[in-house]
């Protein structure tokens, strides 16, 4: 693999040393190997992530907080694992770490918990852009709390967030800006930063959905300054696994729903019921793989954080070449359009995914004719409804192209030869 360059910058990524460390990539359909552009609904996952699984399970398996030698063991990987994550997210604060089911459930309890906190006059902020998961919780508290809810829109011609509509829609009634990082549909990436400057100046909480940001860029709960976050591992090529953050003087003093035995120590009053201690080890090694790709690009960081920093440096630059390849191949398609940001000019505004509809072929008929052969694509809405319903895209919705650090520039290729055969 490559090492840190004589002038000590970030080194290219070895995408054929990633490509071998996940054996889903070496399946082949029809006599090719399999392409998976299908990430974006939960990315594959390399052997260390599958061995400490089954080691778990093999060795350690045991409920939370006995005495004896599995328990311990399976606690202290509890600890490692909220530790690990703790340098995705970008905070020096593990017991802010919970996890669950997945970030939906792990919203759902939040939102159920804030609501308890609003009232009649109240109004919440969410977007066209998002996954439902970060609208429809928000919707259901507010029509508990008999606060109102208030819908941020798009702009159509390149699907980015009205920053206008925003700003004006913020007021001193604002108790809460729920936005996503990136777009699960699109691509598109938000100035989170600059939204929550603007929804702590008129006292507003902020909760960031970074489930699609996760494995293409690097979390900073801090320099974000955000209240909350929530993002899953199997979209960082781990398990099914939620994980959920948020600042220390809230998850303490929110009223959460849990048992009475449980405990109220953070983070174990957000972490209801019995964990899936095999994903969570597992999440664990999808944090190392990634630290892993750091040290390699540069060998003097070390540190899991600096080499996190590092490889979604150069994770992000080849998959930018990526994308400037997908969408400069898709321009010389015109029965083809893109929805979202096209041109190649303003990548560093998105992250590789690509969503297209054909002029006269379904999204569901484009996905069979490629699936056929071998290259998996997602049709439909992927539960970002609020921004398929803005864009008088519903029932059919589109084609959805996500690549990863894994996948190429030949897989690329062998894309936009079949999608040419659509003309």
């Amino acid at each position: 693999m490559h090492s840190m360059t004589s002038e000590g910058k970030i080194a290219p990524l070895d995408v054929a040393a990633c490509r071998r460390q996940f054996p889903a990539l070496a399946r082949e359909i029809a006599g090719k190997p399999a392409i998976y552009f299908d990430g974006p609904a939960g990315s594959q996952v390399p052997q260390k992530v599958i061995d400490a699984v089954g080691q778990y399970m093999a060795e350690h398996n045991a409920n939370h907080g006995g005495v004896f030698a599995t328990s311990r063991e399976s606690d202290a990987m509890l600890s490692a694992a909220r530790e690990a994550v703790a340098d995705l997210l970008g905070t020096d604060d593990p017991d802010l770490v919970a996890f669950g089911a997945n970030m939906t459930t792990l919203t759902f309890a939040l939102s159920r918990a804030l609501s308890r906190t609003w009232q009649t006059g109240d109004e919440i902020l969410v977007t066209r852009l998002d996954h439902d998961a970060n609208v429809t919780p928000w919707v259901l508290a507010a029509r508990d709390a008999g606060a109102t809810v208030r819908h941020v829109e798009v702009r159509r011609d390149d699907c980015t967030l009205d920053m206008d509509d925003l700003r004006a829609k913020l007021s001193p009634r604002t108790r809460l800006v729920a936005v996503g990082c990136a777009s699960n549909a699109v691509g598109t990436v938000n100035p989170v930063a600059e939204i929550g400057k603007l929804a702590h100046q008129v006292g507003a909480l902020v909760f960031l959905d970074a489930v699609h940001y996760a494995p293409h860029r690097l979390l900073d709960v801090a320099g974000w300054n955000c209240d909350f976050l929530a993002c899953s591992a199997y979209k960082f090529f781990g398990p099914h696994v939620g994980v959920l953050w948020g600042r220390r003087e809230l998850l303490e003093s929110l009223p959460a729903y849990k048992l009475r035995p449980a405990g109220d120590m953070l983070p174990d009053r957000w972490m209801t019921g019995t964990q899936s201690h095999e994903g969570i080890a597992g999440t664990l090694a999808a944090v190392e793989y990634l630290a892993e790709i750091g040290r390699t690009v540069d060998a003097t960081r070390a540190a899991r954080r600096p080499a996190l920093a590092a490889a979604f440096s150069a994770i992000t630059t080849y998959e930018t070449l990526l994308a400037s390849r997908l969408l400069s191949g898709l321009a010389e398609l015109p029965r083809f359009k893109v929805w979202g940001i096209s041109g190649t000019a303003r990548l560093d505004e998105r992250v590789p995914t690509v969503s297209i509809r054909h002029q006269s072929r379904t999204a569901r008929e484009v996905a069979l004719r490629l699936a056929e052969q071998g290259i998996f694509v997602w049709d439909g809405n992927f539960y970002a409804l609020p921004l398929t319903q803005a864009l008088d895209l519903e029932p059919e919705g589109v084609v959805r192209i996500g690549l990863l650090h894994y996948n190429t520039s030949e897989e690329v290729d062998r894309l936009l030869t079949a999608l040419a055969e659509f003309a």
